[in-house]
């Protein structure tokens, strides 16, 4: 890797949890669009179990990042969380393959999301342990991109899968593992972490979890506005099937979703370097506006041709928040509470984007079909307008 140029602070920390959530994602989203089709066609389930099975999977993600975030402050270790997080994940997915009922598929995707809880607030304090202050928003960027890169290849090679393998999903499970596993092998040979430097001792204390008032007051404000965000940031299932709603057939919707793949890998990088020359709330604020937009496009002008553009600018808002947002809570706190603060944003913005997707639903079916994205536009707007006052 160069010292100088483009990738300058890019540190071999950085690049291998980059390159193993690169794999992970090829993994991950090799499984999203069929796991649907496998519950309900292969092993004969409701939709509502389907309902029932991401919603606990999420959940027990969301706690988890707050959690293992916690411990890992409190051991000054992060490696193992990231390292077992990993592994976990892998294990869910070699399950699905073995799955012949739906509670099967209930205690893989719940392996698999523990798995992510695990690791996610320990690897991003690692990102910033690793990084130098002045190109934090550059590692992040890069750890994003790579991530994204694999979330866009994943879903196109589940399509030739499909087609190779004559739509055996089964199959498609067992071919997944090999780069969640791969992902694995690379964190135990090349990551290296070193002692925290911290002052204070560690220790466990279940009173210092979600002890907000031990934290700086800008942290606790992005917080704030990040939940005030999150009540209207529903999961990206509405956007498809808003895009399946307005013609578009299966496949040219998991290629839209591509498309917004794209643009997020492609524009996290350079969006993460912007960070580090001028403030990043002003990124984020940037991006709060591209999601209200988006949203806004989605709710009242969603067409065939329009649904391109919009998951194409969808990727701006992801980029520019997404990674730029840890950067930016990690500027906030002290080395020692990094990945405790990663975890409660995480905990808390994932339990209310589940409410939001709850009401975005009872909208949709009882006020309208744009309804979600409208309310979605305007918390979007609030958002960007406290970042401004507040930050």
């Amino acid at each position: 890797m160069s010292k100088n140029g483009l990738f300058k602070g890019l540190n071999k920390n950085i690049v291998v949890l980059s390159v193993t959530s690169f794999f992970t994602d090829i993994s991950s989203e090799m499984l999203y669009p069929v796991i649907p089709i496998f519950l309900t066609t292969v092993l004969g389930a409701p939709v509502s179990v389907l309902g029932l099975i991401e919603g606990i999977a999420e959940s027990t993600a969301s706690i988890m990042k707050a959690f293992s975030g916690w411990v890992s402050d409190s051991i000054r270790k992060r490696k193992p969380f990231v390292t077992s997080g990993y592994f976990l994940s892998s294990l869910g997915k070699l399950l699905l393959f073995f799955a012949y009922a739906w509670p099967a598929v209930l205690i893989a995707r719940f392996i698999d999301r523990m798995g992510k809880g695990v690791r996610t607030s320990p690897r991003d304090a690692l990102l910033a342990d690793s990084a130098a202050v002045e190109y934090r928003g550059k590692a992040f960027g890069f750890h994003r991109a790579m991530d994204t890169l694999g979330a866009c290849l994943g879903p196109l090679l589940a399509l030739w899968f499909l087609v190779i393998l004559k739509e055996n999903i089964r199959q498609v499970f067992l071919i997944a593992f090999i780069p969640a596993i791969l992902s694995v092998i690379m964190l135990l040979l090349f990551l290296k972490e070193k002692p925290l430097n911290v002052t204070g001792t560690g220790g466990f204390s279940l009173s210092r979890l979600f002890d907000i008032k031990k934290f700086p007051l800008p942290f606790k404000k992005f917080l704030a506005i990040s939940c005030i965000f999150a009540i209207g940031n529903s999961s990206d299932a509405f956007l498809i099937i808003r895009s399946k709603d307005v013609g578009l057939s299966l496949s040219l919707v998991i290629l839209a979703y591509v498309v917004y793949n794209i643009s997020y890998s492609a524009l996290s990088f350079p969006f993460g370097i912007l960070s580090d020359k001028i403030d990043r709330k002003w990124v984020i604020l940037g991006g709060f506006v591209v999601f209200a937009a988006v949203y806004f496009g989605f709710g009242m002008h969603a067409t065939r041709t329009s649904i391109w553009v919009l998951f194409a600018v969808y990727g701006f808002y992801m980029a520019m928040t997404d990674g730029v947002g840890k950067a930016y809570i990690t500027d906030m706190v002290p080395q020692e509470s990094r990945a405790t603060a990663i975890g409660i944003y995480y905990c808390v913005t994932g339990i209310l984007t589940l409410f939001a997707s709850i009401v975005a639903g009872l909208l949709w079916t009882y006020i309208g079909k744009g309804a979600p994205f409208i309310y979605g536009a305007i918390t979007g707007i609030i958002s960007a307008i406290l970042c401004v006052f507040l930050l």
